[in-house]
């Protein structure tokens, strides 16, 4: 079976690949010819584990090609994957003039059946555009070809996506027909020996289970955040409420940790374009607009506990931060708490030093000389009169605590992930501050 996705990014190029280790030879498309010769080279784009090994072994293998022109391979495929950027516009709503260039490209091109999946995080309705815009390239063209659409939402966690894509929980496939169902079986079958599920259902809903499953995992972690700011004032402890309310079946535990809020290229992104999709529709996402409210107040409470503890005086003061992804396994720094909290240090006049395990370059190309960037945990700490933890990796979570002492120029620390015991912390000479305890 040959297919075609179309866009590298994250989504695209871990789609590909996958599905080439599972045996189907994949044409990947991309308009970035720079991006493209990399790939040919060997160079990926994007930091995520186990996937550099996997794209050279099937490059290798004659199954996966990189391309900057879809008309060579559009009508070799069966199936072509629509995995392009849907950025936010200023109005929230997702931008989908990529996914729509593709649509009139393959209106353009297609001389025999084609199934056109989206797989790029889109609102519902777009399928139906998808269809419409196609249609009207072969009307210009007076010819008659069959094709379907059809909705394939990736559930991906950036720093375990290749995992997720080979072993998922589920996989949502919205059609219209049953030629459409019969191939995306067909395209999936390898991967049934894992013995994972796959939901077929209508396009629309397909388009609208991506958005409903970001929207419930954001308004978990903004819900607990909310939690653990009235913890703080009442003197209770979130993760001993954490764990209580986790042991409930109907709760369960994950998604449930406070910290100083979420980022990336999804839940940001997605709250927004859900919340705008209502709106055109004359409905008012009061949950959500709530969710989204609280996390970006969330992103500066390390400032706040930092400038309240500093009298509101941080002007010249060498601040260290640890982590600067939005989340561990990942260089993603898009709409990371780091941010927002470095932006706050800078104008209030603080130096910022910085030391991120594999977002330094992405740090650079974002900010330039305005930080200091550490070579590791212990250099990023010298003379530092604060220590700021933003993102969990795992070398964070047992340092050498008496060196670190020694090395800062006052030993404060505050916790945006929770990853620490404060009491042992305390007997360590820290001052410590976290989330909700």
């Amino acid at each position: 079976m040959k297919i075609a996705i179309v866009g590298t990014g994250y989504v695209g190029l871990v789609t590909g690949t996958c599905f080439a280790e599972m045996g189907t030879e994949v044409f990947c498309v991309d308009v970035d010819a720079k991006k493209i010769d990399n790939l040919k080279n060997g160079v990926i784009p994007i930091y995520e584990p186990g996937l550099e090994e996997m794209v050279h072994r099937n490059q290798q293998a004659g199954r996966l090609h990189f391309t900057t022109d879809l008309t060579e391979c559009l009508n070799e495929v069966e199936v072509l994957f629509s995995a392009v950027g849907t950025p936010p516009d200023e109005d929230g709503s997702a931008d989908l003039h990529y996914v729509m260039e593709v649509a009139h490209t393959v209106g353009q091109h297609i001389t025999k059946h084609l199934l056109v999946v989206t797989k790029s995080t889109v609102p519902v309705g777009t399928a139906r555009k998808v269809r419409q815009a196609i249609q009207e390239e072969l009307d210009k063209r007076h010819v008659q070809v069959e094709f379907d659409v059809a909705s394939n939402p990736e559930f991906l966690k950036e720093g375990a996506a290749v995992k997720d894509f080979m072993s998922p929980d589920r996989v949502v496939v919205g059609v219209e027909s049953t030629r459409a169902e019969e191939l995306m079986t067909r395209l999936y079958r390898p991967f049934l020996l894992n013995n994972f599920r796959v939901i077929f259902m209508d396009v629309p809903s397909a388009e609208m289970t991506k958005y409903a499953a970001n929207a419930m995992l954001a308004t978990r972690i903004s819900f607990m955040n909310d939690i653990a700011n009235l913890c703080e004032i009442v003197g209770a402890d979130v993760n001993m409420v954490r764990k209580g309310i986790g042991a409930d079946v109907r709760i369960g535990t994950r998604f449930l940790y406070a910290g100083c809020g979420y980022g990336g290229s999804c839940f940001p992104k997605d709250i927004k374009a859900l919340i705008r999709t209502a709106q055109t529709n004359n409905y008012h996402m009061r949950i959500l607009e709530a969710v989204e409210e609280v996390n970006e107040t969330q992103k500066s409470i390390l400032f706040r506990k930092l400038y309240q503890y500093y009298k509101e005086d941080l002007n010249g003061k060498r601040i260290a931060l640890w982590g600067l992804a939005f989340k561990p396994e990942t260089d993603d720094m898009r709409e990371a708490p780091s941010l927002v909290l470095i932006d706050k240090l800078l104008s209030a006049g603080a130096k910022v030093f910085v030391y991120d395990p594999v977002a330094m370059e992405e740090t650079r190309r974002r900010m330039g000389d305005k930080v200091h960037y550490g070579n590791d945990i212990y250099d990023t700490v010298v003379d530092a009169d604060a220590l700021m933890v933003v993102t969990e990796w795992k070398e964070f979570r047992l340092p050498s605590w008496a060196a670190i002492k020694k090395l800062m120029n006052s030993p404060i620390v505050l916790d945006g992930r929770n990853i620490y015991d404060a009491k042992e912390m305390q007997e360590n000479g820290f001052i410590y501050h976290c989330i909700g305890r």
